[in-house]
Order: structure tokens, then C-alpha cells, then sequence
């Protein structure tokens, strides 16, 4: 039996390695072809041929599923906005979504059986296995997000200096978020990508402010949302730019300052787990060990 589980959980482990792989595929093709779109010039083009294709098929394979999973309007409507702030824009997502939670869970519940794993327990493993299936794809949903909102946290005190640049320069700000969203291609493409977007949200006729609050909206992060607000009125209340963006610049870099040294105090706390359950018990062995063999020999002695 204790065979059996060890293999269920190895073959889980693997599936779900695939899956992530799978799921994973953007970020591989933009690694790769940032490093070797300048040597090859057409491979960017045929690595996106071939991750549509794979996109195609995956879509193919979950179609059937999708609308087993009662769904309500308001309910689509809350998933679509969270697969946008994970990067996935297409109308097909929230399609997807709903049914990765209809196989993921049938899969599951396959390898339980097929693994034998179900004798142990069949009730609780398979209940288990279905549930789990069913929370999976929730879970790497929230995964995707917070990764995505951490890389745009983290490129935004760049950009915001490379705003502050060009705003000194005499660029306006349309001619600014631009600018920076072409400089960052590289080194932070998400939020390069999202800049990108409030540029064609106003070439499409949107308004500045309601396409920067959209870009508040598609991060979900406050630190956009702030900016947002504070582009908004210097516009609208005629402020200087350049000034606006310097002073939040500093506001951003002494809320970061304070964050650093708020998890720096959170050490001393989070330390205590480790040091009672590992490093304690450890000097415990090293210093009463030796004292505890010779009371044992001097009883063992004693005793003959």
C-alpha cells in the first residue's frame, strides 16, 4: 500500500511538472527569444507559428469541457478580469479556464484509479483527488497573477525613472509612455507590454484617463492604481509632469524603504519556528549527548 501511494503522488508530481510546462510556454518563448531573436531574425515568428499551433490544439482539446461548470455572468465577468491580470487577454480564456476545472479533476481521479491508490481510502482519495483537481487550476491562476504583479512591481520604480527622463527632456506624456514602453522591452516586459496597451487604447479614440485607469484596472496593484490617479490630475489640474512623476518617484522609493525594513523586523519573528523545531534541538544533541553517554556508562557500572 505504502508503494502504491508513493507512486500516485510520483506520477502527480510529474503530471503536474508537465502542466506547468505547458501552461509555462510564454515565458519560455519570450527567454529564448530574447536571446536569440538578435542572431535569428526570423525565429521569433516561428516560435509564435508553433506556440499557436500547440495553443490551437490545447484549445481543441478542452472545448468539449468548457460550459460543463455552471457559471454565472458576474461570476465569468470576475474570472476574465483576474486571466487579465495573469496576461491572458483572449475571449477564449475564461472558455479555457472552466474547462482545465473539468479535466484536471477527471485526470485525477484517473490516475488515483489507475495507480491503485483508491485502495487505501477509496472515499476519502477520491473525494480528494476531485476536489483538489477542481482548486487546481484557482490556485495556479492566483500563482500566475501574483508572479505578474511582482514583475511589474518590481520594473515600475524603472520606469517611472525613465519617465521622469524624458518628461525633463520636453517629451509630452503620450510621447513618454511610449517611449519607455519601447525601452523596456527588454528587461521588463510586462510592464512594457501594459504600457503598450494604454498607447493603443488611445490611438483607438479612449480617453488618457480612462486608459490609464484601465491600466490600474489590468495590474490590480495600488502602487499603479496611485500613479493613475496622480497622471490623472496633473492633467487635468494643468501641474507640471515631470515634477508630479519626481515626487511620486521619491514616495514610491521611501514606501519601498519602509517595506524593506518592515520584512527586516518580520525576521526576528519568523525565526523562532526554525530555531525551536531544528537549530535548538541540534545543540541540545552536541551538548547534553556526551554528558548523557557518561551518566549512562557510570549507571551501567553501577549496576554491575
Amino acid at each position: 500500500m505504502a508503494l502504491l501511494t508513493i507512486t500516485f503522488i510520483a506520477t502527480f508530481l510529474l503530471v503536474l511538472s508537465l502542466g506547468l510546462l505547458l501552461f509555462h510556454r510564454n515565458t519560455v518563448m519570450e527567454r529564448f527569444s530574447t536571446v536569440v531573436g538578435n542572431r535569428l531574425g526570423s525565429s521569433q515568428g516561428v516560435l509564435e507559428r508553433i506556440v499557436g499551433r500547440r495553443t490551437a490544439s490545447v484549445e481543441t482539446l478542452i472545448k468539449p469541457f468548457e460550459n460543463i461548470v455552471p457559471r454565472s455572468a458576474a461570476e465569468a465577468t470576475v474570472i476574465q478580469k483576474r486571466l487579465i491580470r495573469a496576461g491572458y487577454r483572449k475571449p477564449s480564456a475564461v472558455s479555457l479556464f472552466y474547462g482545465t476545472k473539468v479535466i484536471v479533476p477527471i485526470g485525477l481521479l484517473v490516475l488515483a484509479i489507475a495507480t491503485g491508490a483508491y485502495q487505501w481510502s477509496p472515499f476519502i482519495v477520491l473525494v480528494g483527488a476531485a476536489g483538489l483537481g477542481f482548486l487546481l487550476p484557482d490556485y495556479w491562476l492566483s500563482n500566475r497573477i501574483s508572479n505578474r504583479q511582482y514583475k511589474i512591481r518590481t520594473g515600475l520604480p524603472e520606469a517611472l525613472d525613465l519617465m521622469v527622463i524624458c518628461t525633463e527632456a520636453g517629451l509630452g506624456l503620450d510621447q513618454t509612455i511610449y517611449r519607455v514602453s519601447e525601452e523596456l522591452k527588454l528587461s521588463h516586459p510586462k510592464i512594457s507590454e501594459e504600457l503598450s496597451l494604454v498607447i493603443l487604447e488611445q490611438k483607438a479614440g479612449l480617453p488618457r484617463a480612462d486608459a490609464l485607469k484601465n491600466f490600474a484596472e489590468r495590474t490590480g496593484l495600488n502602487t499603479v492604481r496611485a500613479l493613475a490617479n496622480t497622471l490623472i490630475q496633473a492633467d487635468l489640474y494643468g501641474t507640471s509632469i515631470a515634477k508630479t512623476l519626481r515626487v511620486y518617484a521619491e514616495t514610491m522609493r521611501t514606501q519601498r524603504h519602509q517595506q524593506a525594513e518592515e520584512q527586516a523586523a518580520k525576521t526576528t519573528v519568523k525565526l523562532v519556528f526554525p530555531l525551536v523545531l531544528f537549530i535548538f534541538p541540534s545543540v541540545f544533541v552536541v551538548t547534553l549527548g556526551p554528558a548523557l553517554i557518561s551518566m549512562a556508562e557510570n549507571f551501567a557500572k553501577v549496576n554491575q
